[in-house]
């Protein structure tokens, strides 16, 4: 498992503990379950409780890209995944941001709610946090996550290639929406309700906020370009010219940017990057048109099934009639 590599987001069966073994055993086949390089398994058997959090963060990710792309063409389905990684597209960078975002995510969360065993709630300076955990709130640990997975992802070292470049920095974009995601959450304790006394703690963004963002950025991805930076002697990331700036010193993607080298396929066949829109469901007064690609949609009607009139009846539960309705669906044509 590479959050800048090939399986991303890749499904992984769940794994309890099993009867007679022992704990640490089972979290040692967890982490040999998961597709990691040589360095990431070290890692994860010698932390209990990351295994689990990385197939947590697995599935926040695939959830999370499969619902801002429900209506698109690219839908962000599992067939094709592996093809797309190896490419310089729009999606590609996405990928890499939502994956590294979900990991970010879940190990802070993972730590605050004590499924990690070498980490616990956030120990921010400013923060009254043990008064917190004594009023029963623990703040999320993204200082202890953002440094885990840079050790865990080994971007101590930057790529010499166009495609490297631009995976870490996509990389650092997910890592960089959590963080911009985080809050201070304070709760009053003072007689009727009053901040006599007051207790603060942090708390990430639910990850729907992170993932809207993302899609943002992803809108309004940059296409780059390698060039040599003669004051410091390597290659940066260009993109075009941005307005006010020198024609002669092409800009550098900013630090929220989405980055692609590649214009991407139009998803509207099948092949080896997606399953193409044929059959896909879409809304005629919205999206039919761009998903169908120019090829129409059917029209089918369908009676569905549904509670309505219900009551509440003495004492305790509600009393429902069922109901049919017709119901129009539109799907896009072979």
């Amino acid at each position: 498992f590479s959050l800048t590599g090939k399986e991303a987001l890749t499904h992984f069966p769940s794994l309890g503990p099993s009867p007679g073994s022992a704990q640490g055993r089972v979290h040692v086949k967890q982490c040999d379950l998961l597709q990691l390089s040589r360095k990431q398994k070290r890692l994860c058997r010698r932390e209990p409780g990351l295994a689990e959090t990385l197939r947590d963060s697995i599935r926040l990710g695939i959830m999370e890209c499969q619902f801002q792309f429900r209506s698109e063409r690219w839908n962000c389905s599992l067939e094709g995944r592996t093809s797309l990684l190896k490419r310089g597209f729009k999606e590609t960078a996405f990928l890499f941001a939502v994956s590294s975002a979900a990991l970010t995510h879940s190990l802070a969360r993972a730590c605050s709610a004590g499924r990690m065993e070498r980490c616990t709630c956030d120990d921010s300076p400013g923060l009254e946090n043990r008064k917190a955990w004594q009023w029963g709130v623990c703040g999320d640990n993204l200082k202890y996550s953002t440094k885990f997975l840079k050790k865990f992802l080994g971007q101590k070292r930057v790529g010499k290639d166009l495609r490297a470049k631009v995976d870490i920095h996509n990389t650092n974009v997910g890592i960089k929406a959590v963080k911009n995601g985080l809050k201070t959450t304070c709760k009053c304790h003072g007689v009727s309700g009053s901040c006599a006394v007051r207790t603060c703690w942090k708390q990430l963004s639910p990850f729907h906020e992170i993932g809207r963002l993302l899609k943002l950025r992803y809108d309004d991805a940059v296409k780059v370009f390698s060039t040599t930076n003669d004051a410091v002697g390597h290659s940066e990331l260009a993109g075009p010219p941005r307005h006010g700036h020198s024609p002669r010193l092409p800009p550098a993607p900013r630090a929220t940017d989405l980055v692609y080298v590649e214009d991407s396929p139009s998803f509207c066949r099948p092949s080896k990057y997606s399953l193409g829109t044929a059959g896909r469901t879409c809304s005629r007064e919205g999206n039919c048109d761009s998903m169908c690609c120019g090829r129409g949609y059917n029209t089918q009607s369908r009676l569905v099934t549904f509670s309505c009139h219900c009551q509440v009846q003495w004492c305790c539960y509600v009393e429902c009639q069922q109901c049919m309705q017709e119901e129009v669906v539109y799907s896009c044509k072979q």
